[in-house]
Parts: C-alpha cells; structure tokens; sequence
C-alpha cells in the first residue's frame, strides 16, 4: 500500500492507495472513504497534531485490517492486559464495552478489537498512554455519542469513545452511554479488575441488532453467573 499525508488549515487527511481488494470492506468499516482510486480519512485537526499518528499507520493499518478481515488472528487478550498496565498506572477512568466485555466474562467471542468507554478528562491522555500504537490523532467526536475519539492499534485494534455524552442512549438505551455507566460491573481478568456493562443491556442491544447468536451466549452467561 501507498500512503500519502495531505494538510489544509485545521483539517488533515490520511490517504491510502493500491489496497487488496480483500481488505477494501475492512477499511470501510474503519471509516475510510473510497475517493478515486484511492481511500480517504479526515480528521478535524492541523497536519502537525496528525503527523505521529500517520507515521503509526504507515505501518500498522495493513496488520488492523488484516485482523479486521479475518485474514489474522486477533490477540486481543494481549492489546487488553496492555491497556489495563498503561491506564492502571495513569490512573485512567475508563470501561470495557462491546464483544470484548462478554469475552472477560468467559464468553467464547473472538472480539475483533477492544470498545473502551474513557472519562472525558481522560480522553486526550489515553491517546499519550498508547502513543506507540496510535493510528488516528484523538479529535473531538464529530458526531452525537461522545466528546472525543480515537483509535489505536497495540497487537490488536483499539477504539474509545471519550466523554459519551446522553445521545448515546436515544432513542434506546445501548450498553455504552450513560445508563450502562450507571451500572456497570467489575470483573477480575487475569491480575486486573475491568469493569463491564450489565448483561441485561447487552443482550437488549444484540436483541435489537437481530444476533440470535450473541444472544444466545449472554443467556448461557447469565445462568452461570
């Protein structure tokens, strides 16, 4: 792949050329837009903030996509013992959603990235924490659900949504806005305690989404736990 950096004012773009037709729906998925013959991804801030992140995914994205893809094996495990270490020792307010909060629970779900739900005030320093693996700036969200975003990539993808904001429970309540905040629940995974949503919430949202299979798998959950 072939990769180009391109700045105006307070915008920056990621552009990236001759991608493996096997990869074009995973890159898609990650919010790349197909623009000629090749993809795009904007971001809300200067060429300069967006530098670090851009030399990250000259060499990390094909690996996420990869992953993303079913191409590879996705370590997740590893990618989240190594977001506990690093935000353990910042003191990060942060919680663990999506396919990865049922797989703490002793789910059998091979989760194709990790869903963190992070403070607002914490937001900007989880980017500093996983600089390393940084493959988009965090940038204020630019829609509804939360205050800020990013995305990194540490053995596996990682996502937060920062400062998730009311939106996010309407029309119906999901599993990461404010009232799964409310409720949420701690697990101990290997040496670390991470916080869940409650069970009822995920299932209501996998109920909704028509996937009879995850639903399935919450309700053996429920009956062991």
């Amino acid at each position: 792949m072939r990769f180009e950096l391109a700045g105006a004012g307070e915008r920056t773009e990621f552009w990236v050329f001759d991608v493996d037709q096997r990869l074009a729906a995973a890159l898609a998925g990650l919010w790349w837009e197909r623009v000629g013959d090749g993809w795009r991804r904007s971001f809300a801030v200067p060429v300069e903030q967006a530098s670090h992140a851009f030399a990250n995914t000259r060499t990390m994205l094909l690996p996420a996509l990869r992953q993303a893809a079913d191409l590879d094996p996705v370590p997740w495990q590893t990618a989240l013992a190594e977001v506990c270490r690093r935000f353990a020792a910042a003191g990060v307010d942060w919680w663990l959603g999506g396919s990865a909060a049922l797989s703490v629970r002793g789910a059998a779900i091979g989760p194709h990235d990790l869903d963190l739900i992070i403070a607002e005030a914490d937001s900007v320093r989880a980017g500093d924490l996983l600089a390393d693996g940084l493959i988009e700036p965090v940038t204020a969200g630019e829609w509804d659900l939360s205050a800020w975003w990013g995305r990194a990539f540490l053995h596996a993808r990682v996502e937060w949504a920062g400062g998730v904001t009311a939106e996010a429970d309407l029309p119906d309540v999901t599993d990461f806005g404010p009232t799964a905040a409310s409720r949420l629940e701690t697990i101990h995974w290997r040496e670390w305690q991470v916080r869940v949503p409650p069970l009822d919430l995920q299932r209501a949202v996998c109920e909704r989404r028509g996937l009879a299979g995850r639903v399935a798998i919450i309700d053996a959950l429920s009956v062991t736990t």
